[in-house]
């Protein structure tokens, strides 16, 4: 939504704002991996609460900043690493709360995360068509402190926090090998999904002009938000190898189909299956790893997997920007994206078909 008010606003190329999206999915990431070590230490409404009044004041900097870096730091750093500190502490306070529903739980907790994205584009364009995107900022910083408040509050109520896990515990038992299969999997995975979320309003206004942009990141996230539901249910019933590849695999067709059917509706409907399985990709994960090596474990050993979806958020944005510069549409974009899934559906299936991880 804000690609095209940057490039208006600081006269940049489109390969430079797409930077905005990608820091602050880095800055995200860090945060999943450092999160943990706080986790423990504060309880759970202070956690929350200070996530979220961080969270605000980067926005609000954004939002006021005369120059592309400044928005950087506003919105991709700190905005960023707050959004990190408190989606990934609410994945792990969820599954913790609901042993033996994990996927469940963190199904719910990434629809959460989805259904932001869904109300947000129609509220965002409004505020950006009024007074531009310091007029977006301003609302969204209000409504991460009405939702600090409000999570706080609930903490408390149910008096939450954070269960340590034991040192012996947590030591690494899964061979490098596995690390490697499973973090090269989430990468092509996620890879492949942030390079159209990314750019998703760009990429309609390309091939289809007389469309309204932000419907596209509506259809999306509407999609992510059902995707995490059911690949979370599913992750609780069936092993996770088959659905972590079906995933990826669903999302190289989908985005096939949008290169051949781009200049139809039809890009919608591809639009939306990239949403449901991203939405269920970025579940189906977490769930996976606390199932597979306990929930003790899950918070660290998914922080490292995690990375894989940082430099996914890091190259995906920018290279789908470049390809776009490069060629003038986003057609060579959604190829490379395409190509990215196959080789997570590769990953996968060479993982679990060796049995390299098995369940408890």
């Amino acid at each position: 939504m804000f690609l095209v008010p940057l490039e208006t606003q600081f006269d940049e190329p489109r390969s430079t704002v797409a930077l905005t999206y990608s820091l602050a999915l880095v800055a995200l990431t860090v945060s999943v991996l450092f999160g943990p070590r706080f986790f423990g230490r504060w309880s759970a409404a202070t956690i929350l609460l200070t996530a979220c009044a961080l969270a605000a004041g980067g926005t609000l900097l954004a939002g006021a900043a005369g120059s592309l870096p400044i928005v950087w730091l506003g919105y991709s750093l700190i905005f960023g690493a707050a959004n990190g500190l408190g989606y990934g502490f609410g994945l792990q306070i969820a599954a913790q709360a609901n042993p033996g529903s994990e996927g469940s739980a963190m199904g719910i907790v990434t629809a959460s995360y989805a259904l932001g994205a869904v109300l947000s584009p129609g509220l965002f364009a409004i505020a950006i068509e009024a007074q531009g995107f310091a007029s977006a900022m301003m609302a969204l910083a209000v409504a991460l402190i009405g939702s600090g408040l409000i999570s706080a509050a609930l903490m408390r109520t149910v008096n939450a926090r954070f269960e340590l896990p034991e040192h012996s515990v947590t030591q690494m038992t899964v061979p490098l090998r596995s690390q490697q299969l499973l973090w090269l999997g989430y990468f092509g995975g996620v890879l492949a999904g942030l390079m159209v979320i990314g750019h998703a309003a760009g990429i309609v206004a390309s091939l289809r002009p007389g469309l309204t942009p932000w419907i596209a990141p509506v259809v999306i996230a509407s999609c992510n938000l059902v995707g995490s539901l059911a690949a979370g249910r599913l992750t609780d019933k069936f092993p996770p190898g088959a659905l972590l590849a079906s995933l990826s695999l669903l999302t190289f067709v989908a985005l096939v189909s949008s290169v051949i059917f781009g200049r139809t509706f039809g890009v919608m409907i591809s639009f939306g299956v990239v949403g449901f399985a991203y939405g269920g990709t970025i579940a189906a994960y977490p769930a996976a790893i606390a199932k597979l090596f306990g929930m003790r474990n899950s918070a660290r050993i998914y922080g490292r997997v995690f990375t894989a979806w940082g430099c996914a958020g890091l190259v995906g944005p920018w290279f789908a920007g470049f390809l776009f510069d490069w060629s003038g549409d986003y057609r060579l974009a959604i190829i490379a994206a395409a190509a990215f899934a196959v080789i997570s559906t590769i990953m996968v299936a060479i993982l679990f078909r060796n049995g390299h991880l098995t369940y408890e």
